[in-house]
């Protein structure tokens, strides 16, 4: 493991400091399909909120491309404007959605007393308040 171990200064103590090595290791452990950051905070002996912090700014930080050499032939790209990403899609229409319901109804049985309540949908709200005020 490529951690620091505290130190201890009197009654002070200092952070660990983890090598760039070992929060790199920690965020590919975290990046795997079907691992919990947790799950892997714990194995490494750190929080989990401290390896969350790590991933975030693993994602944050652009990543330095590879040099490549670039043919004299090519435009400068300062001069030639910015091409878009965007590309539109045309998405399926909406299935249909069910109706709403035309009408609340409740069964409410207390005790030996059984009573049946049909409410307009509309009125849902003035529903739930009369449904409060009678479980009361």
């Amino acid at each position: 493991m490529n951690t620091i171990s505290p130190q201890h200064t009197g009654d002070r103590r200092r952070r660990r400091l983890h090598s760039d090595e070992f929060k790199a290791n920690a965020v590919a452990l975290a990046a795997q399909p079907g691992m919990s950051m947790a799950a892997v905070a714990m194995s490494l002996g750190i929080n989990a909120n401290l390896l969350r912090r790590w991933v975030r700014d693993a994602e944050i930080q652009p990543r330095r491309p590879e040099p490549i050499d670039v043919p004299k032939a090519l435009p400068d790209a300062t001069s030639s404007p910015a091409v878009s990403g965007f590309v539109p899609v045309q998405l399926p229409a909406p299935a249909e959605a069910p109706a709403p319901a035309s009408d609340i109804r409740m069964e409410v049985r207390r005790g030996a007393v059984h009573v049946v309540v049909t409410w307009p949908a509309a009125l849902a709200s003035e529903c739930g308040g009369w449904l409060r005020d009678l479980v009361r």
